[in-house]
């Protein structure tokens, strides 16, 4: 999808501790994000950070779980402490970026990948410094697509699956799904695998399945991440949390195997939103509703230290 951009900051775009509101005008409608720059003079690159999947806003909210775990909002202040500046941003349909011309039912995977090329052009004509992808997981897959075919120094993978969305859905909901439920799922994801969409679906699964999204899980399940970390010839950054309920290592090590020039980082006791927690579920549900709760200590080394080797 072609975008006409426009770049538009609402406030100046200078070296503040503070974050600034940005916004960047296309023909589907504005986006808007939140930039920050650490008071240092001079950062040593700059993060662009894409939330994941569903309504998940700049901070890494969702809209429908109650409360807020702050999770990217936390990561980009606390990349600010190490000067790396960063920009994350609403994905279009979602928050400040809600106003569109796009409807859900017209919204493709490729919609988002295009979008992240634009504030990669948004970051390079603004600032002089190396750019990192950073894609927290379905964000995971947009990066590293984005990345492809951009000025881009590397990306930051986190919490990306390993396997096609279609799999990791079904891994996900086979635990939970009563037999019936869990067979109509199979069926739907098949129809969908194979690009046509179904009529109907059952209430139950409407906010999996409804058909005004079926058009964008299908233009998503065409991806496979394997493939593309194989392909693509940037240094890349697997982050994983060994407490994640949602991607596990094993994921990682999926996309390690196939692009062996990947290094991959696993972090002992850290979960999906980046929350130092463990097993327990009642814990896990928790942080992902607890701004209170730092996240893990260990991420952002990692990634400094990533970023270092690239210089």
């Amino acid at each position: 999808m072609k975008l006409l951009i426009a770049f538009i900051a609402v406030m100046p775009l200078v070296a503040v501790a503070e974050s600034s509101d940005v916004r960047m005008d296309t023909d589907l409608g504005p986006l808007a994000g939140t930039l920050l720059v650490p008071d240092t003079g001079e950062p040593a690159a700059i993060a662009l950070i894409i939330a994941g999947s569903g309504p998940t806003d700049r901070n890494g909210n969702t809209r429908g779980l109650p409360g807020n775990n702050n999770s990217l909002k936390l990561l980009a202040e606390a990349l600010s402490n190490a000067n790396i500046a960063s920009l994350r941003f609403d994905k279009r349909l979602i928050g400040d970026s809600a106003s569109t011309r796009l409807t859900e039912a017209a919204l493709r995977f490729d919609t988002y990948v295009a979008d992240a090329r634009a504030w990669i052009a948004f970051v390079d004509d603004k600032f002089d410094l190396p750019i990192y992808v950073v894609g927290h997981s379905e964000g995971s897959l947009i990066g590293l697509l984005a990345a492809g075919s951009t000025e881009t120094a590397g990306v930051i993978s986190i919490a990306g699956p390993g396997t096609r969305a279609s799999t990791l859905i079904l891994e996900q909901v086979s635990k939970q799904l009563p037999p019936n439920l869990l067979a109509q799922t199979e069926e739907i994801i098949h129809e969908l695998e194979e690009g046509r969409t179904v009529d109907s679906p059952p209430p139950s699964l409407n906010a999996l399945f409804r058909e005004s999204v079926q058009p964008y899980l299908i233009s998503w399940f065409q991806y496979d991440p394997q493939t593309v970390v194989a392909e693509l010839n940037k240094p890349i950054l697997l982050l994983y949390g060994s407490t994640d309920i949602q991607v596990s290592v094993g994921d990682g090590e999926l996309l390690r195997s196939s692009n062996e020039s990947a290094d991959l980082v696993v972090i002992d006791g850290m979960n999906h939103v980046l929350k130092m927690v463990g097993d327990d579920m009642s814990e896990q549900v928790r942080s992902y509703s607890d701004p209170s709760l730092p996240i893990s200590d260990k991420i952002v080394p990692a990634i400094v230290a990533f970023i270092e080797r690239q210089r």
